[in-house]
């Protein structure tokens, strides 16, 4: 049966748009008008056609570009919760979602969910079409409908977006205002150094005395500065741009991986960060009847570190020969003893689900604590490193004064 795109008006005056299918043009208007819709477009050929005519037309829409936010998503997950645990059929229920979600890329995601769904495809099977929801989501999806308890797995999606978050939010809070000292530092230094000390500098060279070494030194970096900046600017991009090629090959982004891991502060907060992420991720999975080999494949990819990545897939192996999880992770280094300690009990008890999510909020408490403690004594390396590099321009311009007022006098 041809599957048509519309946009149309509701009965309460709302723009909406999504696919229809029908016999031809007529019935889709017709079928269109009987669920209360006013087409005033009315294009054969599906998704597919649709976006090729976009692509062709070189037209895009502001909201198109609109990035998904977690928040969004975990707020829409459990609104699809309620509204499936209400036994609300799940076509009403996606229908219903799309009209009352804000962030209009979400929106439009989930009006070509419900169009899918309404096709007859499952709600997984709709979601991995869709495009950008992770195979997280996707497999607790299809557990969730297999296992007849979609509802509790929704629940459990929602839980796990806005704990990861929450994270995210502490961590990005906590280290704001350092970075926004640095900058500050970074421009009033970049404007003493182009700016001021060369009227200062003319004023030195004019007395035609010597200077001491110092001030010749901090007078040669502003010249250079002044006269080389693109220079400076074309290698601080180019470097960039290498660095990010770099880490995109799989030797330069285990490289990469492994140096955080080592770094004496930040590397401990990269540890935490992950295995915080492992274990809400494995726990997540698992509670919504995920196969363990499945859940750690999955789990690899949030920790966002190869190295770790690489000691989850020795564990899967292990773990599908027969062996236990905590074992191999041990084995790898990776992962601190606590951490599979609590999975060697967890396996041992049969609540290893429970023993994950009870890891991943000790650790979320611990990245908090860690970057606040890294940040407590950032702000202070900051303010002395900004007030000694403005004293070192400041003495290396007023000794010099000095001395010749003291000389003329």
């Amino acid at each position: 049966m041809p599957v048509f795109a519309y946009k149309g008006v509701e009965a309460g005056g709302r723009s909406t748009r999504g696919f229809v299918d029908a016999e031809n043009a007529r019935a889709a208007r017709a079928k269109l008008r009987g669920d209360g819709i006013t087409p005033t477009e009315l294009t054969e050929g599906g998704p597919k056609a649709v976006q090729a005519t976009a692509a062709s037309s070189l037209s895009f829409t502001l909201p198109s570009l609109r990035r998904i936010g977690g928040i969004d998503l975990a707020i829409a997950t459990r609104q699809l919760a309620t509204l499936v645990g209400a036994g609300i059929p799940l076509v009403d229920a996606l229908a219903a979602l799309s009209q009352q979600i804000e962030n209009a890329r979400l929106k439009t995601v989930f009006g070509e969910v419900r169009d899918k769904v309404n096709e007859g495809a499952s709600l997984a099977d709709a979601l991995d079409q869709a495009g950008p929801f992770s195979s997280l989501y996707i497999s607790m999806v299809r557990a969730g409908e297999t296992g007849g308890a979609l509802e509790q797995v929704l629940e459990r999606l929602a839980d796990y977006l806005e704990g990861q978050q929450r994270l995210r939010n502490r961590v990005t809070s906590i280290i704001a205002y350092p970075l926004a000292m640095l900058g500050f530092a970074t421009v009033v230094v970049v404007a003493l150094v182009t700016v001021v000390l060369p009227q200062i500098t003319e004023l030195l060279e004019s007395l035609d005395q010597p200077l001491p070494f110092y001030t010749r030194a901090i007078i040669t970096l502003s010249d250079v500065m002044r006269a080389w900046w693109w220079a400076f600017l074309a290698l601080g991009v180019l470097g960039a741009l290498g660095l990010r090629f770099a880490i995109g090959t799989e030797r330069g982004r285990a490289t990469w991986d492994a140096t955080k891991l080592r770094l004496p502060v930040l590397g401990r907060v990269a540890r935490q960060i992950a295995t915080s992420r492992f274990t809400r991720t494995l726990g997540t999975l698992l509670s919504g009847a995920i196969p363990i080999t499945r859940a750690l494949d999955i789990s690899k990819h949030v920790t966002n570190n190869v190295v770790i990545g690489r000691a989850i897939d020795t564990a899967r192996d292990a773990v599908t020969e027969g062996a236990s999880l905590a074992a191999p992770l041990r084995a790898s280094g990776h992962f601190p003893p606590m951490v599979t300690q609590m999975i060697e009990v967890g396996e041992q008890s049969g609540e290893l689900e429970a023993m994950l999510v009870k890891i991943a909020e000790t650790y979320d408490d611990q990245v908090e604590t860690s970057v606040q403690r890294f940040t407590a004594l950032l702000e202070p390396a900051l303010i002395l490193l900004m007030v000694g590099i403005v004293l070192v321009i400041i003495l290396a311009t007023l000794v010099p004064l000095l001395q010749i007022t003291t000389t003329l006098q």
